[in-house]
């Protein structure tokens, strides 16, 4: 390689690069874990070398992305983006890149107790809950819950909403001995259980749910009360979108890439009581003690997801916190459903209108030969992942935090100019 070709390359490679000459960066953190290794607040002085423009700040979409309306890995904030961008090759004058740090070196543990002390604003997790930072996605969850949470011979209760609350009660039944208390199947998981004629097991170790069913687009507006044991929550795909009463949950569990990062870190809040009692044959790697004790460092960790997460948790609190966040879901979610509701049939939405997800809007055509044209013309106008789970077919718009009012409004001005034209 030439060296004017070299050059070239890292000029194209720091484009949009902050200027961080002589930053200093405090994180002070309170940990309130009673591990044997503890966070200390730590001081890191950042000096870049490099001098070079600043990202634009993302108040409206740039001209050459896409509004991305996938399921997930889903659309990240355009502003993290950029910061994460001008951070890459060298993390506030560290001389690393995050994806070259020791994820035992001062730096990375400055990004995870941030990333850490924000989740914790955000949500006000209680100090008698951990946060853990793990790997495998929310399917890997299915198994650790109960592994962790009960003996083989323990009974556990699963409402079943859609297909990833099928998926973990499936699971589930290799480590103990779940039960279907509810099922939505026989309604195509259109619908929440009224929990008044829940038929709870005395003894259930845990009830499980899914806050909000990614494929199906229903969604707790309100949670259920144990008759025993605790309540479990799968919320990977509205974790961070609206406020939520922690103390309520035994466990919380979220895969990262709906609502506040990358594939790869999934989120585990966890009550400290229910720590320090998993099954025997549990693999290290699922035994919630192992992580705790080691604040999510018992190996290495997907540091660069994790450091994304901070970002969109730094974010989120800079946006006035997730009771802000959820007015502007709302606001989204109701111009989105108003516009199939008053389709008159040529849009339609088949999930009950109280249990309707904020998240995930699952709707199909009047004209099912239609639904290829639609996806297809979308597409042409930068409107993407539009079309449904291969499960239950017709199209889904997911328009978690990350999507800008500005996408839903360009949807809806589609969807009525292809109403006009094929009606």
């Amino acid at each position: 390689m030439s060296m004017s070709m070299a050059t070239s390359n890292h000029t194209i490679f720091l484009h949009n690069a902050t200027n961080l000459t002589n930053t200093t960066n405090h994180f002070p953190i309170t940990t309130t874990r009673t591990a044997t290794t503890t966070f200390k607040p730590i001081s890191i002085k950042c000096t870049a070398t490099t001098r070079t423009q600043a990202p634009p700040q993302a108040s409206t979409q740039s001209q050459d992305r896409v509004f991305n309306f996938a399921a997930g890995p889903a659309t990240l904030p355009e502003n993290v983006l950029l910061k994460a961008q001008s951070e890459l090759y060298n993390w506030r004058g560290s001389g690393m890149s995050v994806m070259e740090m020791s994820h035992r070196g001062k730096e990375f543990l400055s990004i995870i107790q941030k990333a850490e002390s924000d989740l914790r604003t955000l949500l006000n997790i209680p100090s008698e809950y951990s946060v853990l930072f793990l790997q495998g996605g929310a399917t890997t969850q299915f198994a650790a819950i109960p592994l962790n949470l009960c003996t083989p011979q323990d009974t556990v209760d699963y409402i079943v909403t859609g297909s990833w609350s099928d998926k973990a009660f499936k699971e589930a039944q290799k480590y103990c001995k779940p039960k279907v208390i509810w099922s939505g199947k026989s309604e195509k998981y259109t619908k929440i259980p009224s929990f008044s004629g829940l038929n709870q097991s005395t003894e259930a170790r845990y009830l499980h749910i899914c806050g909000n069913e990614t494929i199906h687009g229903v969604e707790f507006k309100d949670y259920p009360t144990p008759q025993n044991g605790v309540l479990v929550a799968d919320m990977s795909s509205n974790f961070c979108s609206k406020p939520v009463d922690v103390s309520r949950f035994g466990l919380i569990y979220a895969g990262a890439q709906k609502n506040v990062g990358p594939s790869g870190v999934t989120i585990v809040i966890i009550r400290k009581d229910l720590i320090g009692n998993a099954q025997g044959l549990t693999p290290v790697m699922l035994d919630y003690k192992i992580h705790d004790e080691n604040n999510s460092l018992y190996n290495t960790p997907p540091c660069y997801g994790i450091y994304m997460c901070g970002l969109v948790f730094e974010d989120l609190v800079e946006q006035g916190g997730l009771k802000e966040v959820e007015k502007k879901n709302k606001k989204k979610a109701e111009i989105l459903y108003n516009a199939i509701d008053d389709s008159k049939g040529f849009f339609r939405c088949p999930v009950d209108k109280s249990v309707r997800s904020l998240m995930n809007v699952p709707f199909t055509l009047e004209k099912a030969e239609l639904e290829v044209e639609f996806i297809k013309e979308a597409a042409k106008e930068k409107m993407v992942q539009l079309k449904g789970h291969r499960s239950v077919g017709g199209m889904r718009a997911s328009i978690y935090n990350a999507m800008p009012l500005a996408g839903v409004e360009k949807l809806v001005a589609f969807m009525k100019d292809f109403q006009a034209r094929h009606a």
